[in-house]
């Protein structure tokens, strides 16, 4: 489960509670990852995730998705408003598909506090569209930064950028099929470096080529961040056999 963020835990782990495929203390082992808890708050105050789930499974929900949202990229969020702002400003939110809500978790300390929310309905995240998407992202910024000289300032940046094949290793219930665990290995590993070499603009010698490095990556960026969330959102997955 190394680099899963707890939206993406909650969707594969959730999901495969909801489905009957694990109990519940798979679920928690799933979705504490390193934390000591993962609570729900509300004006009466925190209740257990696990609860939360399942009052949702009563009103409907069927699966959990995730959406990895940035400032001007709902990334798989049709709102409300609220939510969306939530979501943004977390940077993530774990949609309880069937449900109509939404949960946007907060670090505190060693544990997750959740925020439950309306949510609109939204369409499925196209998997393979997703897939290719990165693909073709990936070798436009490794290109675009190899002229660019990137690896005279970051050459483990550049290495990572060219090697197709890397993934962040992950774990997954059953129910969660190999080319999303596959994707979003690729999409964190991506992510990771994206966000490595967006934090500082090494050797730039100008302000120009820093503008084109960070115009490279960004991309790069939001293309991670919504295959991530195609590969955590069991609406797009594939029908199982």
């Amino acid at each position: 489960m190394s680099g899963l963020p707890a939206s993406a835990r909650l969707a594969w782990w959730g999901t495969a509670w909801l489905q009957g495929r694990i109990g519940p203390d798979a679920f928690l082992d799933g979705v504490l990852g390193d934390d000591v808890a993962h609570v729900v708050g509300g004006p009466s105050g925190a209740s257990p995730l696990l609860l939360e789930l399942a009052d949702a499974r009563n009103r409907g929900a069927t699966a959990v998705g995730a959406s990895f949202p940035a400032p001007g990229d709902p990334a798989g969020l049709r709102g409300p408003r609220d939510l969306n702002a939530a979501a943004i400003d977390a940077g993530e939110a774990a949609l309880l598909l069937g449900a109509s809500s939404a949960l946007v978790p907060a670090q505190v300390g060693q544990a997750v506090e959740w925020t439950l929310l309306p949510a609109e309905r939204r369409p499925p995240p196209d998997l393979g569209e997703a897939d290719r998407s990165l693909r073709a992202a990936l070798l436009e910024a490794a290109g675009t930064l190899a002229e660019l000289d990137v690896a005279s300032w970051q050459p483990e940046v550049a290495d990572r950028l060219h090697d197709l094949r890397t993934a962040v290793p992950l774990e997954a219930p059953d129910g969660v099929p190999g080319r999303c665990i596959d994707l979003a290995g690729r999409a964190l590993h991506l992510l990771d470096v994206a966000r490595l070499a967006l934090e500082d603009d090494g050797g730039a010698l100008s302000t120009a080529e820093a503008t084109a490095r960070r115009a490279a990556l960004e991309p790069l960026e939001r293309t991670a961040r919504h295959a991530l969330g195609a590969a955590c959102s069991p609406d797009g997955w594939p029908p199982s056999r």
